[in-house]
């Protein structure tokens, strides 16, 4: 195991960092398909991302991170879903109970906003496991960085629509796609790399990400 994912990859086993306006954390989920209304969670990475107080720059918090890196899914998973992210039927198997895993990315949460790419599906897989599992939803705000992009770099956003599309355009590296850690560090980079545009437009606050990111996602067919 390599030493930026042993840094990475943890459970929260300490108490959560205080709910904190300037902490924002990005999330990244694997799970057994696409259907956000059959198919399950298999891991969950989250990693904070710090905002200076004058909102001049922002941090990727290595430190402040969790991971799970499986849960025992409550759909199964077919051969094609496995290659793509390597999780296999008896590592599903033998995965953490989903309650206990998801009582703890609650509590270190705490009270900051979520955003990932295409973050609509992440919200939609990761409240119907809290609902079977915990008997509710999360409140977290949720922020999509796929539009967020688009609006920030309208002429690169016209013909880049994945998150692979974006990291070959900012030339961000990803140690191994569609793995839940290395996802996560890849999407709070390009987050870094949009956050100079996002200065120049006097946009340094999370509830002016999200009025960017929902008006932009009127004009992005997914």
């Amino acid at each position: 195991m390599s030493g930026w994912h042993r840094l990475f990859g943890r459970l929260a086993a300490s108490p959560p960092p205080q709910p904190d306006p300037l902490r924002w954390v990005v999330v990244d989920l694997e799970t057994t398909g696409l259907d956000t209304r059959r198919d399950g969670l298999l891991a969950i990475a989250a990693v904070g991302v710090h905002v200076d107080v004058d909102g001049r720059a922002l941090h990727i918090a290595l430190c402040d991170s969790f991971e799970v890196s499986v849960l025992r899914p409550g759909a199964r998973t077919d051969k094609a879903n496995i290659l793509l992210h390597g999780i296999g039927v008896d590592a599903q198997r033998s995965g953490m109970a989903a309650a206990g895993a998801l009582q703890a990315f609650e509590q270190w949460v705490g009270g900051a906003p979520l955003m990932a790419f295409h973050a609509p599906f992440d919200r939609a897989i990761l409240n119907r496991a809290m609902k079977a599992a915990l008997g509710r939803e999360g409140a977290w705000p949720w922020l999509d960085l796929a539009p967020l992009a688009a609006g920030l770099h309208p002429q690169a956003g016209v013909g880049l629509r994945s998150l692979d599309d974006w990291l070959a355009h900012f030339d961000i590296p990803c140690a191994a796609r569609h793995q839940a850690a290395a996802d996560t560090l890849a999407t709070a980079e390009l987050l870094l790399r949009l956050w100079p545009a996002a200065r120049a437009k006097g946009l340094t606050r999370f509830a002016a990400l999200l009025g960017l990111a929902r008006y932009q996602s009127q004009f992005i067919q997914s």
